[in-house]
Order: structure tokens, then sequence, then C-alpha cells
């Protein structure tokens, strides 16, 4: 599986439950996050994809600390499965 099929699997579920998933690109800025996703009732995530095989760069790294420090939502999803429970318990 290509990470492309899961982030096409994760767009398609959090438009289902009414969300949106933006394709985030920050020109000049390596390693940030693949999907910025706003949820109903304000909740908004970076989403990061890969395979079960993929790995985070040392930029991503980095981006996942930031966001960490800075208290905003973060996550990476590795799998089809993954992106399926994010939306269930997110947009649940």
């Amino acid at each position: 599986m290509k990470e492309a099929d899961v982030e096409r699997h994760l767009v398609r579920l959090v438009e289902k439950a009414g969300g949106k998933a933006y394709k985030f690109v920050s020109p000049g800025r390596a390693g940030v996050a693949d999907r910025l996703v706003v949820l109903p009732g304000g909740r908004v995530w970076f989403v990061e994809l890969k395979t079960s095989t993929g790995r985070l760069s040392a930029l991503q790294q980095v981006f996942a600390a930031d966001m960490a420090a800075l208290g905003q939502n973060y996550t990476v999803l590795w799998s089809k499965e993954d992106a399926a429970t994010f939306v269930s318990v997110h947009c649940g």
C-alpha cells in the first residue's frame, strides 16, 4: 500500500464525517504535516501520513515536537485502519 492510498482514505472519511482535510504545504518549511484536518466543533489536527514501513524524517520529528510544545493536535497515521480509528474517535 502507498502513502497516497492512506491519504485518500483519510480525506474520504473526514469529508464523510462532515470535516475537511486540506493538503498542507508550507513553502520554504520542510517537515510540515501532510494534512490539516478541520473537524466539526472547531477541532483542528495536523496529520502526517505514512505506510507501515515509513518513517518520520528528522524535520518531520522537529515539526511534531514543535506542535507538542505549542499544545497543538498532531498525529501520525500509518494505515487505512489508523485513519478509520482517527475519524471514529475524533468525529464520532
